[in-house]
């Protein structure tokens, strides 16, 4: 047992003996591909969505100094029909790319260091290997000595391209030199599989490592049901430890994948099981990337952008192109890329469009946009801010003028319908709400649909505020429909002091009015 050659199944061993959700059948999906032409897999998804568990549980498989039977014995894998046929079969050769980088000289190193250490450890393990200035070539020897093919894992495949740019070309160029369509890589290897963060890295108009299968977080296909947690298992770990399933949702849910349904962020779903809180502990993910680096990159309609997306507000957005780096970007649609990449944003497939997934994540940005230094966003914060203050304090003329300037300057780029237009104006003009509330829409209360509901935050204590949105009527009518259709029960739990707002938009004026009430249920 190495640390790169067939390091055995103790890893996988603890994530089993804590709270694990079965993800086993992922295996089947890599045995249907060894001795075929696809047997090149890497899978990209953001950090914490259980990209290591995958590669552990995959080198406790198959990995033939240890027997793993005992492990699986009680997981979906044992059930399916190649379970036998592969277990405990290959050779592994296991890597974590973070892992080696203190190794080799910040990845300066890389190639001579694994091709050496792998190469120590085949011939400790096959004293008959003949090794080989060609890294292949030792390989090779190893197989043709043992008669057994290797399983390569690589865990944070990517990880030297986004931490040492510098050392890219020379990293894409050791892959190739395993992996690029050559017939010793079949020979060699029954199977490849790579997770990473980013998609294999783009070379011109061509991927660097052109035979491998991808599935990435914006197409992740076949692996959509092992991305994440689906919504089924979610609800299964509620129930088991008590915990509000709706508030669980509310928190971690919002990528979705076709054929799938709702995605869920593993990490932090088991942290607010652990610790019985629902809180942000994408912090806690360590990440290189900082989300305010990307949100304060100069490009044209940058800002506007940000407060759109913080707004709940999707936006449109083209994914093609993107280099699969952290320095390469042409505009605003490869930074939007690249968080999409990092679980920053969910991607809607059907429109095009990208939004902010959850309440975690909507913190997030909320504390990040807070410390960039931009004009335009200032700008916006301050009269959210100040837009917040004047609903408080019932001042009408200045509520309805500030809504009135953000649809003017807003409305003709967003492509919404009337109806939605307004609320997307709304959600503009407040969008600094998630200081101090959560944003709900349409929410069913009393006798119909409240068009926005802002619900304060347990540590807040102003009121909630009951929005009504009217076109071409009244504020004063907008402010009788709330009252006639009851929306104010939604929030009869709530206990606290609400606001009832009306606001009317005159087509023909082009101009708003406000209508601002207190009510105490």
């Amino acid at each position: 047992m190495g640390t790169y050659l067939n390091p055995g199944n103790s890893g996988f061993a603890q994530i089993v003996n804590s709270d694990y959700v079965d993800k086993t059948g992922l295996i089947s999906l890599i045995n249907g591909v060894i001795g075929t032409k696809k047997n090149l897999t890497c899978v990209s998804r953001p950090r914490r969505f259980g990209k290591s568990y995958a590669a552990q549980m995959l080198c406790a498989y198959y990995d033939r100094t240890c027997d793993s039977h005992e492990l699986f014995s009680s997981y979906e894998i044992c059930r399916d029909k190649t379970y036998e046929q592969h277990i405990g079969k290959y050779d592994v050769l296991y890597v974590d790319m973070t892992y080696v980088k203190h190794f080799c000289d910040d990845y300066k190193t890389l190639a001579e260091y694994l091709s050496g250490k792998i190469t120590d450890e085949l011939l400790a393990a096959y004293p008959g290997v003949i090794p080989s200035n060609e890294f292949p070539a030792t390989l090779m020897s190893a197989v043709e000595y043992t008669g057994c093919k290797f399983i390569m894992l690589i865990d944070e495949w990517d990880a030297p391209i986004r931490e040492n740019p510098s050392t890219q070309q020379d990293y894409l160029e050791f892959l190739r030199t395993l992996f690029k369509g050559s017939g010793t890589t079949s020979k060699i290897f029954a199977a490849v599989y790579m997770t990473g963060i980013l998609p294999i890295k783009k070379d011109g108009s061509q991927s660097a490592i052109s035979d491998f299968e991808e599935y990435t977080i914006i197409k992740p296909r076949i692996f959509g049901k092992y991305a994440g947690f689906t919504e089924p298992e979610v609800r299964k770990l509620c129930k088991e430890h008590n915990i509000s399933f709706d508030l669980m949702k509310q928190w971690y849910d919002g990528y979705e994948f076709r054929g799938i349904g709702p995605v869920y962020n593993p990490n932090s779903v088991m942290k607010a099981v652990s610790y019985g809180e629902f809180d942000s502990y994408w912090t806690e993910t360590s990440a290189a990337e900082g989300l305010m680096e990307y949100i304060s990159k100069p490009y044209n309609g940058m800002a506007k952008t940000i407060a759109e997306l913080i707004g709940g507000i999707d936006v449109k957005v083209n994914i093609n192109g993107f280099a699969n780096d952290l320095a390469t970007f042409r505009g605003k649609d490869d930074v939007l890329t690249l968080m999409l990449h990092l679980g920053y944003l969910a991607y809607n497939s059907e429109t095009g469009s990208v939004h902010i997934p959850n309440e975690e994540i909507r913190l997030e940005f909320q504390r990040a946009v807070r410390e960039v230094d931009h004009e335009a966003t200032l700008k916006r914060l301050e009269e959210s801010d100040q837009l917040f203050q004047d609903t408080m304090n019932g001042n009408e003329q200045a509520v309805a003028a500030q809504i009135e300037k953000i649809h003017r300057e807003e409305t003709a780029p967003l492509h919404y319908n009337k109806e939605d237009s307004l609320r997307s104006v709304i959600k503009l003009a407040y969008y600094t709400y998630r200081d101090k509330y959560l944003q709900f829409e349409e929410l069913p209360s009393g006798e119909g649909y409240a068009d926005v509901v802002y619900l304060p935050k347990r540590d807040s204590d102003w009121p909630a505020l009951v929005i009504e949105l009217k076109w071409d009527k009244s504020a004063e009518g907008a402010i009788g429909q709330i009252m006639e259709k009851k929306y104010p029960e939604v929030l009869k739990d709530y206990g606290g002091e609400i606001l009832l707002v009306g606001v009317n938009y005159d087509k023909d004026e082009k101009k708003h009015t406000c209508r601002i009430e207190r009510y105490n249920p």
